[in-house]
């Protein structure tokens, strides 16, 4: 995947809601307006449909022709994306509260990481975040370039006309865009709209972030976008290698014991080889797999070299024990007190154990 695209979902939660904002002046209210209601909201294109979705989930394939007369919302995610996974409770309870006032919320599911095609692991975030709605995968990437996306998560909205009216990047502006469906729901119709907003509950790694002490970033496993990497020796690619990993600064990162580096993730070639990270934040996530379908692989998880006990994530407990069964974001930690700077040690007990990337909330 480009750079670009790499280096924009980095830093979409300091930029969402920077990139688009748009006041939504005279928002319809429930009584029925007596002359027809024309959202301000100006046209940005044309709805760009899904050609070259490799299957769709919870849906027969949609056409911009099936969708005329709908208002259509269209959601940019890719499953272990932490910024896609905290948008999930608000496209959801959008999808249940206006389906039957006229909006058809369609995902798109478009990979960054080749295990993120692969079908069993996106029908398993389906299933684990309740996505009943129609999901069009881009395995491809066709329906990503068409609609000249750049940004996970990514929002379009379209009128009843098939022209784009909306959008927005990144987390954040939920009312902003909730207040855009209503306003496209009550222009494409009679009948009242409800302008309540939702609001969405969520737990473990959909629960928003702690912006206020966020204070690290995004972080690649695999070499060939790695970055603060501070252990001994350097990272060698695609070999087996003992690592040794000492004193950390804020943000940097080590391996420790024998791993086998890639391009896309580092894979732990003994029992025992660890990760050790030096971070800023209230949650602390890992995107990790077991290296093959139906291993389940045993960690322990440390905070300044004791048990996390009250700041454990919600894939381990206190004792810091967990495990790893399919590939997918974990939360390792969530500071329950003051957020501080603490460093992180995950220990994979088994060989085999697959890390890809940080992240944090």
């Amino acid at each position: 995947m480009e750079n670009t695209q790499i280096r924009t979902r980095r830093t979409i939660v300091a930029a969402a809601g920077a990139l688009f904002m748009l006041a939504l002046a005279g928002t319809p209210s429930m009584a029925a307006e007596t002359a027809p209601y024309r959202s301000n909201l100006p046209v940005e294109g044309r709805f760009a449909g899904f050609n070259g979705a490799t299957t769709w989930l919870n849906s027969a394939p949609l056409t911009p022709q099936q969708l005329r007369g709908k208002v259509v919302l269209v959601d940019f995610w890719t499953y272990s994306c932490i910024n896609c996974i905290r948008t999930v409770p608000y496209i959801r309870a959008w999808a249940a509260k206006y389906r039957d006032r006229g909006l058809v919320v369609v995902g798109v599911h478009t990979p960054e990481f080749k295990f993120e095609e692969d079908l069993v692991n996106i029908n398993a975030a389906v299933g684990r975040f309740k996505m009943d709605y129609p999901i069009a995968l881009d395995s491809r990437q066709q329906i990503w370039r068409a609609w000249g996306n750049q940004y996970w998560p990514a929002l379009y909205l379209a009128d009843a006309n098939g022209m784009l009216r909306h959008h927005q990047f990144g987390e954040g502006g939920y009312d902003k865009m909730e207040r855009a469906i209503q306003s496209l729901l009550a222009e494409a119709g009679p009948g009242p709209v409800d302008t309540s907003l939702v609001n969405p509950t969520a737990n473990d790694e959909q629960m928003q972030p702690d912006l206020a002490s966020l204070n690290s970033g995004e972080t690649y496993v695999g070499y060939q976008k790695a970055e603060n990497y501070r252990a001994t020796p350097r990272l060698r690619e695609d070999r087996a290698q003992m690592y040794a990993v000492d004193k950390l600064g804020l943000n940097q990162w080590g391996l420790s014991g024998q791993w086998v580096v890639g391009g896309e993730s580092a894979v732990s070639d003994e029992a025992g080889a660890g990760i050790a990270y030096q971070f800023s934040a209230r949650d602390l996530h890992l995107v990790a797999g077991p290296g093959a379908a139906g291993r389940k692989l045993r960690i322990k998880v440390t905070l300044d070299g004791r048990a996390p006990g009250a700041d454990h994530g919600a894939d381990i407990d206190a004792d810091g024990d967990g495990v790893i069964d399919a590939t997918r974001l974990y939360q390792l930690v969530r500071q329950s007190g003051k957020v501080r700077e603490r460093r992180f040690e995950v220990r994979f007990l088994d060989k085999g154990a697959e890390a890809f990337a940080f992240t944090f909330g």
